[in-house]
């Protein structure tokens, strides 16, 4: 029988000893001259979907042994149409095979039915006009609360009966989630009632790590949120997108980390991604090393700051 996923997630970070998530969000623009010289000379959809499948064949055998879980960002393959959801599908693929965790970042909900074909979709298959669907399955996905808890039920009993993962955006690390996210709903803003929401959900779904399947997204560039966001969601794990390229640092994510550095993952994407790209635009000849090192780097810087914490990685 498959672990909860918050008990899998945890398990990972101690065997790797990295609170750490790489998001993998493509750009053919900005993939290494050795990858984009295999592009035809009037590219098509097909060509840059083979050229991210082998960008990340070997990003993944190389943060595999580092990280435990990565993010890959949908937007970036399904622009390519169906080929760029088959170089996601063998993302997926790829990434288990090498003991990586994988998390969808989707951002999907609707009303009910269409919740439920979303989870189908990225969190595993299931009958469909007595037709057995089994597309590769993530272990976890982002979802997006704003229709309300009953849009968020399907992946909730998904996450109940395939061991899987949903993480809820709450504070998200974009400078304009201020516009609704902080607006005052009597005397709390909307995020702290969806906190509430998803604290209400998780409840009742606390595996042997002490967290629920259901965790929250809330952005590393809010560190003054992480502590009260953390307390508000004691069974939540927080996704802690905005390291690195977006400005935030190792010491502000660790108001979001419990007094044993678990309950977070702290995500980087460009900042690893594409650390081969110089600020002078050159490209270092060793990409590969250079993503492997910012992967590291990052797993470094955080320890340290947990450490200052009086919260050591165990």
């Amino acid at each position: 029988m498959t672990a909860p996923f918050a008990d899998r997630l945890a398990s990972a970070v101690r065997e790797k000893r990295s609170p750490c998530c790489i998001g993998l969000d493509p750009r053919p623009e900005w993939l290494p001259s050795e990858i984009r010289s295999t592009l035809a000379v009037r590219p098509t959809a097909a060509s840059i979907a083979r050229a991210l499948e082998r960008f990340h064949t070997r990003i993944l055998e190389r943060i595999a042994p580092i990280v435990p879980i990565v993010k890959p960002q949908l937007a970036f393959f399904e622009q390519l149409g169906s080929a760029g959801v088959a170089a996601y599908e063998d993302l997926v693929e790829r990434a288990r095979r090498l003991g990586l965790l994988v998390l969808a970042d989707a951002k999907r909900a609707d009303i009910g039915t269409t919740s439920e074909a979303y989870a189908r979709a990225f969190l595993g298959g299931g009958s469909v006009e007595g037709a057995e669907i089994s597309p590769p399955a993530a272990d976890a996905m982002t979802v997006q609360p704003y229709m309300g808890s009953d849009s968020l039920e399907p992946f909730v009993e998904a996450c109940d009966r395939r061991a899987v993962g949903v993480f809820v955006l709450v504070k998200t690390s974009n400078p304009g989630s201020a516009e609704l996210q902080e607006l005052r709903c009597g005397e709390r803003r909307v995020c702290d009632h969806v906190a509430e929401m998803v604290a209400r959900l998780g409840r009742t779904r606390v595996g042997a790590s002490g967290y629920s399947p259901v965790g929250a997204v809330v952005g590393a560039t809010h560190p003054s949120d992480l502590a009260p966001l953390r307390a508000a969601m004691p069974h939540a794990v927080l996704l802690l997108p905005g390291y690195g390229a977006q400005g935030a640092k190792a010491d502000d994510v660790v108001g979001a980390f419990d007094a044993r550095a678990g309950g977070a993952l702290v995500v980087a994407a460009r900042s690893v991604n594409f650390a081969y790209r110089r600020s002078d635009g050159a490209e270092d000849r060793d990409w590969e090393g250079s993503i492997e090192r910012a992967a590291r780097d990052m797993n470094a810087s955080v320890a340290a700051a947990l450490e200052r914490a009086g919260k050591p990685l165990r």
